[in-house]
């Protein structure tokens, strides 16, 4: 227990330095110098600082997108499996619960999105809803297939059962949350995070009128996304857990920090894709997902 409530506190500290390690990367493929690692925690700063700017055609909705995109993810961390696969809160069907908060974030995003009345940002709302039909699927047909390998419906029970027989089943799963944590992330090749060319925007265009606190607490959420996805990446594909603390703390940390430089690889290597493209992109993952569980039953 105390273990799994240092992992959460590691999570609140360290979620903001992933991207400042994706940027890092993407800056030395391009030569450059770059932002400093830190630079998401100076703008966290800068923003908590200034006061937050409401329309006045803008209702409740608007200012609780940000509040319940926090509060959820602060509530998915506590189930989700880190270092030694063990969470701080478990329990039978968390799976469920898990996939549920996502969809909640999502939900309130959106329509905070969309209480502005911008057509730009209901644009971006309506391609949020659009790509998370094929997301959503692909995520919870992979943690159904772990869960069918494992024979367990808790999320650290699954984490904690891995092991590398039938190998074919985890590299697939893998793969398909790879996809799935680009996407979800805003990341390349699906969404540009840095862009600010509103016709091609996706997530960055919903939160365009938030500003202050409110755009910090936005940015925040949207790191330890970064990070609570990626713990099941890393999870699946590093089943690696030694017993002693030190050891797996670090294996993780070192798993984490491994992601965040193949996302800045992925990120200087490849294009955005069209948005007509996009899709088949997701269906991709899904289809993993698909041959995946179709392997475990067989």
């Amino acid at each position: 227990m105390k273990f799994a409530l240092l992992n959460i506190i590691l999570a609140l500290i360290a979620a903001p330095l992933l991207s400042g390690i994706i940027n890092r990367v993407k800056a030395m493929f391009a030569g450059r110098k770059g932002q400093p690692l830190f630079q998401l925690y100076y703008d966290l700063h800068k923003l908590l600082k200034k006061s937050a700017v409401f329309s006045p055609a803008t209702t409740f909705f608007f200012w609780a997108g940000p509040l319940t995109g926090f509060a959820v993810l602060a509530g998915a961390l506590l189930i989700v499996p880190q270092a030694q696969g063990k969470a701080f809160i478990q329990f039978p069907g968390d799976i469920i619960l898990f996939i549920y908060l996502f969809g909640l974030m999502r939900f309130f995003t959106v329509v905070s999105a969309m209480d502005t009345g911008s057509s730009f940002e209901g644009m971006g709302a309506s391609r949020e809803i659009q790509f998370a039909v094929f997301a959503e699927p692909a995520l919870f047909l992979g943690l159904v297939t772990l869960a069918r390998k494992t024979a367990n419906l808790s999320l650290s029970g699954i984490y904690s059962s891995f092991s590398w027989h039938d190998s074919t089943v985890l590299i697939l799963v893998s793969a398909a949350f790879f996809i799935i944590f680009l996407a979800e992330n805003s990341r390349l090749p699906v969404d540009d995070p840095n862009t600010h060319l509103e016709l091609t925007m996706i997530h960055e265009v919903m939160v365009l009128d938030h500003s202050g606190p409110d755009l910090a607490v936005i940015f925040y959420s949207a790191s330890l996304k970064l990070w609570i996805l990626g713990s099941l990446v890393i999870g699946a594909i590093m089943p690696i857990y030694t017993g002693k603390i030190i050891f797996d703390e670090l294996i993780f940390l070192s798993g984490m920090a491994v992601l965040s430089i193949v996302v800045g690889i992925v990120e200087s290597c490849m294009a955005r894709l069209k948005l007509l493209k996009v899709p088949q992109f997701l269906i991709v993952g899904f289809a993993l997902a698909i041959i995946a569980l179709i392997l475990q039953i067989m």
